[in-house]
C-alpha cells in the first residue's frame, strides 16, 4: 500500500480558503494539513472549503486530523473563533467513513460544482518531511480524537492509540 502523501492545493480568498486534496489523503498528509489549517487559524480564517473531488481516500489518521477543526465548529456563528467547513463533492466512501465514525455531524457537506475555487490560481503546498514523532503524534492525536467523539470508536481505535502511545513513548525517551 503506497504511502505517499496527497497533494495538497489551497487558494486563499477575502474571507474563505479552499483546500484541494488530490490523492489518499493518509497519516504522512496528515501533519502538512494540519499545519496548513493551523497556519490559516492564525490569519484569522474562519471558512474552508475542502474540496475533495479528486480525494480517492481518507485514513483515520486523516480523518481524526479534519474532525480535529470540525470540532472548532459551533452552531452559532457569531462565537469568535467558530468554523465552518465545508466539505466539498466526497466520493461515497468518503461519506460512509464520516457517516460510520460518527463525524459527518461536524461537517456541511456540498455536492455542486465548484465556484470560486476552480478557475482561482492555487498554490500547492509543499509536502514536508515531518520526523517519525511528529508523525506518530498526529497518528495518536487523530485517534484520541475520533475516540473522544464517538464511544464506537474507541473499540476500534484502543489498540492503535495504545501502540502508538507506546511508540511515542519510546521515541522521547529514546532506545
Amino acid at each position: 500500500m503506497s504511502t505517499a502523501p496527497a497533494k495538497i492545493r489551497v487558494f486563499v480568498g477575502e474571507h474563505f480558503a479552499c483546500i484541494k486534496i488530490e490523492g489518499r489523503a493518509n497519516f504522512t498528509s496528515s501533519v502538512d494539513f494540519r499545519t496548513l489549517v493551523n497556519e490559516l487559524l492564525q490569519k484569522n480564517y474562519r471558512y474552508f472549503v475542502l474540496d475533495l473531488c479528486e480525494c480517492t481516500l481518507m485514513d483515520s489518521t486523516f480523518l481524526g486530523v479534519l474532525a480535529g477543526f470540525g470540532l472548532k465548529g459551533c452552531v452559532n456563528k457569531q462565537t469568535p473563533g467558530c468554523i465552518t467547513i465545508e466539505v466539498l463533492n466526497p466520493n461515497e466512501r468518503i461519506m460512509e467513513l464520516l457517516e460510520s465514525l460518527g463525524v459527518l455531524h461536524l461537517f456541511k457537506v456540498v455536492r455542486a460544482p465548484i465556484q470560486g475555487c476552480e478557475s482561482a490560481e492555487s498554490s500547492a503546498l509543499t509536502p514536508t518531511a515531518p520526523t517519525k514523532e511528529e508523525v506518530t503524534r498526529a497518528c495518536l492525536e487523530a485517534h484520541q480524537t475520533l475516540m473522544g467523539l464517538n464511544p464506537q470508536n474507541a473499540a476500534k481505535f484502543k489498540e492503535v492509540a495504545a501502540f502508538l502511545a507506546e511508540d511515542l513513548k519510546k521515541a522521547r525517551t529514546g532506545p
